[in-house]
């Protein structure tokens, strides 16, 4: 990963590109903020080393200047100062640093705090990048309108929900929240497999059209298993494969492309699956009109112990107000756009 650092004093500056480079960073020297800024801007830096003293723009000024930019990805600063104090750290904190290391430190100290800087920015990419695949997939049918981010926060509500009951207060912590959310747009990705002349028909499929269409959950499962394998490490790339895997299974046995039955299913699949129902239910599509709430809760209800989990069943009803926010929060911003849309068009 390149790194920036800005430093006016030459020596200090060698001494740091020298320990850097041992460490296996690429390093780029820019001798005060301005300058610091305009590589910032090149958009190649996102780890960024800073002293806080510097003639013409300062440290702290570079660090209010990279977070005021409205544009580019994340830039992780860490602000190398001999001032001490926690009042020097809060103004520092406050201008918008990540890290504050005061002098002297080692340059293992700097190292390892770049490290965290990389795991963060790694974070940031890794949930764009999922986002964007999912919504590849997505735009394949014009139709889904906003169903990820419908379908994300109808998982989050009911992962949450779950966090609180008995038997899955063990099982369903933040972090799992966090990666249901993260990875439930996931849950259709197979669908890139399947062909425009059935995943886009118009009207009915037929029995073989159907059983082609059904295929989409192994396409997707197999797809993030094998990038699970070479990740090991990536638990979330193990839900992703869950979800995408068993969202169209049944707890009585009768959904696919296995025939999982009750908690054999994982419960980040369960937990898709009455997502993933509920805003199919309550959403247009050309075979169909939109049901509206009540409806979409009673069909739901009665496929309890049939399609659904009883827990999460009720978890639903528990959140149903959330549920019919987000639905009418998500449909008020898909009219708003289209009204823009037309404004344009008719400007």
């Amino acid at each position: 990963m390149r790194i920036l650092v800005v430093e006016d004093d030459w020596i200090t500056a060698q001494m740091l590109t020298h320990a850097l480079e041992a460490f296996g960073y690429s390093v780029t020297v820019a001798e005060d903020g301005d300058e610091a800024y305009q590589y910032v801007r090149s958009g190649e830096f996102r780890l960024v080393v800073t002293d806080w003293e510097m003639p013409g723009m300062s440290g702290l000024e570079l660090c209010q200047r990279i977070r005021s930019r409205s544009s580019g990805g994340y830039v992780y600063v860490i602000l190398l100062t001999s001032y001490t104090g926690v009042e020097n750290v809060v103004r520092g904190l406050d201008a918008g640093a990540d890290e504050y290391l005061t002098k002297p430190f080692t340059t293992e100290e700097l190292a390892m705090r770049l490290r965290v800087g990389e795991r963060i920015l790694s974070l940031e990419s890794r949930d764009m990048t999922i986002f964007a695949l999912a919504k590849l997939a997505e735009s394949r049918d014009s139709e889904t309108g906003e169903h990820l981010e419908r379908m994300r926060e109808y998982c989050r509500i009911l992962a949450e929900e779950l966090s609180t009951h008995p038997r899955y207060r063990e099982i369903v912590d933040g972090e799992y929240v966090a990666q249901m959310y993260l990875t439930s747009p996931l849950h259709d990705i197979g669908k890139v497999g399947i062909p425009d002349s059935i995943l886009l028909k118009p009207g009915k499929l037929t029995s073989k059209e159907f059983e082609i269409m059904k295929e989409h959950a192994l396409i997707g499962g197999r797809t993030l298993q094998s990038v699970a394998e070479q990740h090991p490490e990536a638990s979330y790339l193990r839900m992703a494969r869950d979800i995408a895997l068993t969202h169209h299974e049944r707890v009585d046995g009768g959904g696919y492309p296995v025939g999982l039955r009750g908690e054999s299913i994982p419960l980040c699949g369960r937990i898709a699956a009455l997502a993933d129902v509920y805003d199919a239910l309550t959403s247009k599509r050309v075979y169909k009109d939109a049901y509206d709430h009540a409806i979409a809760k009673e069909i739901i209800l009665s496929e309890r112990h049939q399609h659904f989990d009883s827990d999460i069943v009720d978890a639903f009803i528990s959140r149903e107000e959330d549920f019919l926010s987000v639905s009418q929060r998500y449909q008020s911003e898909v009219v708003e756009s289209i009204t823009n849309e037309s404004l344009l068009t008719n400007a």
